[in-house]
């Protein structure tokens, strides 16, 4: 979804649904009504909400009608629809989504980053082929474990002490996601999903009343910015163009003119030879000649010269070791 937040799924950049929310008996929605939210959802954000989430729509909203002391949904659509009320229909997208994300998703994609792409780059950079410079997008970033995995890697392997500069931009539609994201906490039980080297070297552990808790350390946040992005909508990033982006598990929520928008103004942001990661159920190649498959769920930018072939840290916190 833009910005990687979807309805009804797990997403990337990663989204699910809570299946077991069940709708309120204050609420009700009639079909016509239904459709009304179909379409201001999809205006704001390329998803189309399909018709078996009249249950998800009504307790998604049933919270944010009771703090604006609002009795129905008809009275809300009414309200969120004004041309003037962008800050609520950006809190409606907020409440109608949910992000499902954890540290090292996907951990082929991330060897391949390893072993095939962060290698070539340093053997590039050695002989003058390319600057020390790398740029990463993370479109869909949700509550930041992707972009904050990424940020590790390039500063284990491309280290700022030998000269290189490597940021990330991160973004999502969701401004809730962003706020957590931004303060890089997550609860000391996700440790397990991080290479033990990585979870010692980035990770801190939380103490006193900030037991049970790990913190990113205050060099990798540092390295990535976290920005609100509507990905159905056209933009002009300054970062770019990226080296790589990730926007994985987030196309299969955009209807087909949505998802080529999206992916168009990706690879418009993205160098000659820069690499796309997706998620595993999204296939490109057929449609998107622009792209190559260089590995499943990895493409390059058509239009490389060689390609990759066909194949500080807060007193609550201590350094963070595994026990």
């Amino acid at each position: 979804m833009p910005a990687g937040t979807a309805a009804g799924r797990d997403s990337g950049a990663s989204r699910q649904v809570d299946a077991r929310l069940e709708q309120p008996p204050q609420l009700s929605v009639s079909p016509a009504l239904f459709q009304k939210f179909q379409k201001l959802i999809y205006a704001e954000t390329g998803i189309w909400l399909g018709s078996s989430k009249t249950a998800l729509l009504c307790g998604r909203l049933f919270r944010r009608l009771r703090t604006l002391g609002i009795t129905s949904l008809q009275s809300y659509y009414q309200c969120v629809a004004q041309p003037d009320q962008h800050e609520e229909r950006a809190r409606m997208i907020d409440a109608i989504t949910t992000n499902e994300t954890r540290f090292y998703r996907e951990p082929r994609q991330f060897e391949f980053m390893v072993q095939s792409v962060l290698s070539r780059w340093r053997a590039e950079a050695e002989h003058q082929l390319r600057p020390k410079r790398v740029r990463i997008w993370s479109a869909g970033c949700s509550s930041g474990e992707e972009p904050y995995t990424v940020a590790m890697l390039l500063a284990r392997h491309l280290p700022a002490e030998e000269g290189w500069d490597a940021r990330l931009l991160a973004t999502d539609i969701s401004n809730r996601v962003l706020e957590k994201a931004r303060k890089g906490i997550y609860p000391m039980a996700r440790s397990t999903e991080l290479p033990k080297d990585l979870l010692h070297s980035f990770m801190l552990r939380g103490m006193a009343e900030r037991q049970g808790e790990m913190k990113v350390k205050v060099e990798i946040q540092q390295m990535v910015e976290f920005r609100r992005l509507n990905l159905d909508q056209e933009s002009d990033l300054c970062e770019g163009p990226f080296d790589a982006i990730f926007c994985r598990n987030v196309l299969i929520y955009f209807d087909a003119a949505s998802k080529r928008r999206v992916v168009e103004n990706l690879v418009r942001h993205l160098m000659a030879n820069g690499l796309l990661f997706v998620g595993h159920a999204e296939n490109l190649h057929s449609v998107f000649p622009q792209l190559q498959s260089v590995e499943p769920t990895i493409y390059t930018k058509v239009g490389n010269k060689e390609g990759f072939g066909e194949r500080t840290a807060s007193p609550a916190f201590e350094t963070c070791a595994r026990s």
